[in-house]
Parts: structure tokens; sequence; C-alpha cells
């Protein structure tokens, strides 16, 4: 307990920090920089790969290779998964392996130094998972049924219905496989968030306003001294 006090924020200072997950057209790219601005704490999103690539000191374009949204690698994701994998006679080279478990490590390492000062809003990289320990951590996911996802995205996105469809295909199936692999984790899990919206029946930006208020209250009810009178 005493260490995890030393971690947390002065009682004078606002703990806001929440991990966002998302299906595709749900707008969580919507709904995270939204949320941060609401919340007055940083947005983490693309920032991690880059962290990554400057740990690891390999080029950026290697580490947005392994991110979440690269439909680039769910091949290989998927060829790596059994029994799809078996099925297809593939296994990731021993190199790959190793790539792999140093990508996800140096991830989860500044997935813990963001989450550090108790603030933040984290889009995706499994953070519900990396974090589902932390106490201050409010874990959203946004979703919604698949027509209507689809409609949204083609609005917020401005595209036509045959893209919306091959983009929710390869987004959705790329960002489970991302949590399967690196996580051995289920991203539709409800038992991982503490709140399930379905953004396509409530407004974006009444979302961020329910998240925002959930936030807010969690933070109040893990405070340090709400959790030392218990």
């Amino acid at each position: 307990m005493l260490l995890l006090r030393r971690r947390w924020r002065s009682e004078n200072e606002d703990v806001s920090l929440v991990t966002l997950s998302a299906t595709y057209g749900a707008g969580g790219s919507k709904v995270g920089p939204a949320l941060a601005q609401r919340l007055d704490a940083p947005f983490v999103d693309r920032l991690i790969p880059s962290e990554v690539a400057s740990r690891l000191s390999v080029p950026l374009a290697a580490a947005f290779a392994h991110d979440e949204a690269s439909s680039g690698v769910l091949t290989r994701l998927l060829l790596s998964l059994a029994p799809i994998g078996q099925a297809f006679g593939a296994e990731a080279p021993a190199s790959e392996r190793v790539a792999d478990r140093n990508f996800r490590e140096t991830t989860e390492q500044a997935i813990f130094e963001r989450a550090e000062s108790g603030r933040g809003v984290i889009l995706g990289r499994a953070g519900a998972v990396v974090l589902r320990d932390d106490p201050r951590a409010l874990h959203v996911r946004l979703d919604g049924p698949r027509e209507a996802r689809l409609r949204q995205a083609m609005r917020l996105q401005r595209i036509e219905r045959p893209t919306a469809e091959r983009r929710m295909r390869e987004t959705d199936r790329a960002r489970h496989a991302y949590v399967h692999h690196f996580q051995r984790a289920d991203a539709r899990d409800p038992a991982l968030y503490h709140l399930l919206i379905n953004s396509t029946a409530i407004d974006l930006a009444g979302c961020v306003e329910i998240i925002a208020l959930a936030a807010e209250r969690r933070a109040r009810q893990t405070s340090p001294e709400r959790l030392v009178g218990t």
C-alpha cells in the first residue's frame, strides 16, 4: 500500500486515468482526444510506437508495423495463432518471437510510465489488460451493432460502404489478434472493463461526458484517503 501511495499524485491533484478500447466505427479516435481534453489529461495513442521505436533503437516504421491498427501485421499474427497457424503449417521464427516479446515488454513499460502520474487517456494497446492491476484506472470499451458502426464510420470518415466494410474486417480482426497475441486475452471480454458503452446509440459527445463523470467518480473512490480508511 505504501508503494502504491508513493506512486499516486498528491491529494490536491486530480487522478484521471482511463484506458479506452473501441471497435471499428465506435468512434474511439474521436472520443479519446475529446475525453483527454475534457479531463485535462494527456492523450496517449500514436506516441506509444514512437517511444517503443526509440527504446528498441529500431526505425519508427518497424514499431508501427507491430501496432494494433496495422492491417499488414494481421496476416502474420493470425498465422502465428494456433490452431490457425498449425493449419497453415506456419510458426513465427524464433527471431520474430523474440522481437514480439521485446515489443510487448517495451510497450507495456511505456504504458506503465505514462500511467505513473495517474493522468491520461490511453487508447488501445490492450491498456485494460496492461493496467488491470492499477486501482486508479477506469477501463472503458466502446462498441455497437455492426450496421450502426458501419454507418457511423462512413459518416465520420466520409467513405463509401465498401471501404468501411473492408476497414471494419481488417481493423476489428487486427485489434482482436493484437490483444490475443501479445496479452493472451480477449478484447471482447466484458470482464476487462468497468464501463461498456454503445457509442452508436449515444452521441460521441455524450460518451465523453459519461466517461468523464465515471472517471471522476472512480478517482474519488480510489483516493488514498478512501482506501486507507477502509
